[in-house]
């Protein structure tokens, strides 16, 4: 536990330190967020606000990492999932370089990211597979029972999950310190769980993770200094999803990103409610929190009532898996 939690703040501390190295490097090269034309025209004052600051965070992930298997980490999962997170953070830099190259507020096409995104989650399960991390007994929450799903099948169902909520994470990025508050919420959630079932090295790699996030909202809190970009989102998003196949509870998901699902959810219904109805929204304007915003609610409001969400649902899907035994 000790171990855990010295984990957690070094790694805090070191993304912060990273942050404030990184923050004037990417002024100087002007790597700033444009605002998205289509966007609240209240955020207009965020733009040229250093985006890519992702980097910060997964830099600071990977050196307690790697110190810890300096000092006795003998399994290596935790180093699968960072590596599908880096991929996916890869895939996101990408991205924000592209917006910040051509000055633009779209990156790379929606098809590239997808490819990309099925190619890394295709090679992620293969290697959990192989490792016999992963299994294809889909464990039911609150049931406490397991179904065997035939392998194709079960790899098509885990790319849709893992491209779906690292995409999730991606819209949830909307607002000062919203995914970056959430995500550290799942992870610790995902450490609670990893304890809980005697997977100390993936509780230390949640609990690295969680405490980069929170060095990362140092700077992000409202009014935010930096920005994560995809670069951050998609990596955090790896992460939640890589964490959930890595303990073979894939449906825990449901209620740890259940604030993500909320946000996904809300642009699918407007999207089929606006071409239904020819023209008509189901809200003043999708992902969910820039309805919200619209509403008259402030940033705070808003990011405190989403992180107290997702808190009640991550401590769900704590108790949805208190019965499993590994």
């Amino acid at each position: 536990m000790i171990r855990i939690l010295l984990t957690a703040v070094c790694c805090c501390g070191v993304s912060a330190l990273l942050g404030h190295f990184l923050l004037p490097v990417l002024r100087a090269l002007k790597a700033g967020q444009s605002v998205r034309s289509i966007g609240p025209t209240w955020h207009n004052n965020k733009a040229g606000t250093p985006l890519m600051m992702g980097l910060m965070f997964i830099g600071g992930t990977l050196i307690c990492l790697l110190v810890n298997l300096a000092i006795g980490m003998t399994d290596y999962t935790p180093f699968y999932v960072y590596a599908l997170a880096f991929c996916f953070g890869a895939v996101g830099f990408l991205d924000d370089y592209c917006k910040v190259k051509k000055k633009r507020d779209m990156g790379l096409t929606a098809i590239q990211k997808s490819l990309l995104q099925m190619a890394v989650s295709a090679v992620f399960l293969y290697v959990l597979y192989r490792e016999g991390v992963l299994t294809c007994d889909l464990y039911i929450p609150f049931w406490g029972v397991r179904f065997y799903i035939h392998p194709a099948l079960f790899v098509l169902f885990a790319m849709f999950v893992i491209v779906g909520t690292v995409n999730a994470v991606n819209l949830t990025d909307g607002l000062d310190g919203l995914a970056g508050g959430t995500s550290m919420i799942a992870m610790l959630a995902m450490a609670a769980m990893a304890f809980l079932h005697g997977d100390v090295n993936l509780s230390i790699f949640c609990t690295a993770c969680a405490g980069a996030c929170l060095g990362f909202l140092w700077f992000n809190c409202y009014p935010a200094s930096i920005f994560m970009g995809d670069t951050g989102s998609l990596f955090m998003g790896g992460v939640v999803c890589g964490l959930a196949f890595a303990l073979d509870i894939p449906l825990v998901l449901i209620f740890a990103g259940f604030v993500y699902i909320v946000e996904t959810l809300s642009v699918i219904l407007q999207v089929g409610y606006f071409k239904a109805t020819h023209g008509k929204r189901l809200f003043k304007m999708a992902p969910i929190h820039h309805h919200f915003e619209m509403s008259g609610w402030k940033e705070e409001k808003i990011v405190l009532t989403f992180a107290s969400v997702s808190a009640i649902m991550c401590l769900v899907a704590w108790l949805s898996i208190s019965s499993l035994t590994r």
